[in-house]
This record gives C-alpha cells, structure tokens and sequence, in this order.
C-alpha cells in the first residue's frame, strides 16, 4: 500500500523509521536509462514496527523508495514509502514498485490526455468507453507516435489519417 503525505501520522512514522543511522535490514538499487530520464531507483525495507503491524494488520515490512536522477534535463529526488505484507527479496520488491508506476504512468496519460476521471459513464458505456479509448491510445502507439497529444492532434480533424490507423496492420515483431 502507498503511504502518501495526505496520511500525515503514518507517513511520518514511517519516515522516521528510515532518518538517521537506524540499521536497514534490506536494501536494492537499480539504475534505468531511457524516454529522456536517466534514474536511480534505491528501495530499503525494514520490518515494520510494532505500532504499525498493531494498526495495520498483516503489514510485515515498511519500505521507503528514493527515486534519483535527471528527467528532461531537470535532476529530481523523490521518496515514496509503502506497507506491504509480502515477504520476499528488496529485488522482487523493487519491480514490484516499479512496475506499479508504469501502470500508473499508463493511467495519468489516459486521465491527462483523454480526461478520462471526468467522464460518468454507467454501467456497460463505462468498459466500452474504456476499451475504445486504449484502442486510440494503441493505435497511436502503433502510428509511431511518441506523444499522445501530439498524435491525438495530428488526427483529431482528419478521417482519412483516423481511417488509415484503424485499418494498418502491424508489423511483424522479430523474435
């Protein structure tokens, strides 16, 4: 679970758990380059206190990721921290966090370029809706776009480009 500043108690019980030379029984890093972002990803992981497991039922580790590095040309330093109940290596942990961002990512692009959190469709025009937007998401994709906004318009008023995504057919991956 995502420990977030709204959650001012428990994020800075946690927070404190990791400052100053408290021993850190687990620790990861991993570095990634890529999409105009070169990034540090550091997880540490120590059992959870008593306090917290007595609040938080089945929370077995607390977990602090510090993300650092250099995004467009602009350095940033982030720091996240977590409950979990999973007990497994700071590696498998680490993409496990990682990955959640990328569905993440995925979710602000719908939301920042489609709007999507706005919309109140009910009941079966909520899963339709859903799926024809990663449709245009995926076609966009597969057009070669890079930027969402940027396909979305280079084909908003043009049918014959909207027409031509929809019926190209994709090029066979190498294996």
């Amino acid at each position: 679970m995502t420990v977030k500043g709204n959650q001012k108690t428990l994020h800075r019980q946690i927070r404190s758990q990791f400052q100053g030379k408290r021993h850190i029984l687990v620790e990861a890093s991993v570095f990634e380059e890529g999409h105009g972002r070169a990034i540090t990803w550091t997880l540490r992981a120590k059992q959870a206190p008593e306090h917290i497991r007595e609040a938080w039922c089945g929370t077995s580790w607390i977990v602090e990721v510090i993300a650092t590095g250099t995004r467009d040309g602009q350095t940033f330093r982030q720091i996240h921290f977590f409950l979990t109940s999973l007990r497994t290596t700071a590696e498998a942990l680490l993409q496990l966090v990682r990955d959640r961002w990328s569905i993440e990512g995925w979710h602000w692009i719908r939301d920042t370029q489609l709007n999507e959190d706005a919309h109140r469709y009910r009941g079966n025009g909520a899963g339709a809706m859903a799926t024809l937007r990663t449709a245009a998401l995926n076609l966009l994709r597969l057009a070669g776009f890079q930027s969402i906004r940027a396909g979305m318009q280079a084909v908003t008023h043009d049918i014959t480009a909207l027409l031509t995504m929809a019926t190209r057919k994709p090029e066979p991956t190498s294996s």
